[in-house]
């Protein structure tokens, strides 16, 4: 068996992809796994793609975790690792995750998909007074913490749209709730869904944007996070609930935030979460017992073992 694993990629997230590709590749050298690296980005993708047999996806953002080359897989009859096409597309979609994770009784925080009718100005009078300030502004199909902005007055509202607009993405608002950051890995590991222990990241500006997140020194995780058990467990259960509501396979990690008066709120479903040795996953794992070969191969056999009928 030849491992191709895929990485790169053209999305905004090509940098963090890269990480994870090359940290994967040489886990799977180490365990005596024949694996090549493969750049989606390149001219040689599909021909590159023709010699291996499974493929490892190491890669973020768009035409990477949405499911279009997921699709691209299913179609070349190509076992891959992780999630397929409708979990994929679903779950980096932000209002159709909320819909879904939402109905399933899981705690979300206000929100809706901006109205491309309406004028910036319209938008951002409209959006005040049903949703109320503080808002995060986000595109509704985007990762990696990429052009989120947080506006705390109308008119920071009114210019983030503006800004956001000038870029011709679909956006999405979402009311603030200020509180800890936490997230959760879950893991389809025999007999059930495995949640090790959680993680909190608490930036050093209090605010974890992309800024934040590409600059350790910005930032600090906790693992296990030192959180009231209660809130604990129900960060847990719901990370469990969104993995199995949004049809997720393999591997999830989903991220949440803890308010001042310990009321929880998912905030969206990572299916394809980096794999770079100090990630989030990776440190997650390792707290719970898994080291980082072990993660990556468990990651692998995902790929052989995705239940009858999942794949498309």
């Amino acid at each position: 068996m030849r491992v191709g694993v895929l990485t790169g990629g053209r999305s905004r997230e090509r940098a963090r992809s890269l990480l994870s590709g090359r940290a994967v590749h040489a886990s799977l050298m180490r365990q005596g796994v024949d694996a090549v690296m493969i750049d989606t980005a390149s001219a040689a993708f599909l021909r590159r793609l023709g010699t291996v047999d499974v493929a490892f996806l190491a890669i973020a953002g768009q035409y990477a975790e949405d499911g279009k080359l997921q699709g691209l897989l299913e179609h070349l009859n190509m076992p891959y690792t992780g999630s397929g096409v409708l979990a994929s597309a679903l779950a980096m979609h932000k209002c159709a995750a909320k819909a879904m994770v939402g109905a399933h009784g899981v705690g979300i925080l206000p929100g809706r998909q901006l109205d491309d009718g309406l004028s910036a100005e319209q938008l951002a009078a409209e959006l005040t007074s049903t949703l109320g300030l503080p808002l995060m502004l986000k595109p509704v199909s985007e990762g990696g913490s990429i052009d989120i902005h947080l506006s705390t007055t109308e008119p920071e509202l009114l210019s983030a749209i503006r800004a956001l607009r000038s870029g011709g993405q679909q956006l999405f608002a979402e009311r603030f709730c200020p509180g800890r950051s936490v997230t959760a890995a879950v893991l389809d590991h025999e007999p059930g869904l495995w949640v090790p222990p959680l993680l909190e990241t608490r930036p050093v500006n209090g605010f974890y944007d992309y800024q934040t997140k590409n600059d350790p020194g910005r930032f600090t995780n906790h693992c296990p996070a030192a959180l009231p058990e209660k809130a604990e467990v129900l960060i847990a259960e719901w990370a469990r609930v969104a993995h199995r509501s949004l049809g997720c396979w393999g591997y999830s990690r989903s991220d949440f935030v803890v308010g001042a008066d310990g009321e929880v709120w998912w905030l969206e479903t990572n299916t394809l979460p980096g794999l770079s040795r100090p990630g989030n996953l990776a440190t997650m794992a390792g707290a719970g017992g898994l080291d980082y070969d072990g993660l990556v191969s468990f990651v692998l056999s995902t790929a052989l073992r995705a239940p009858t009928g999942y794949r498309a």
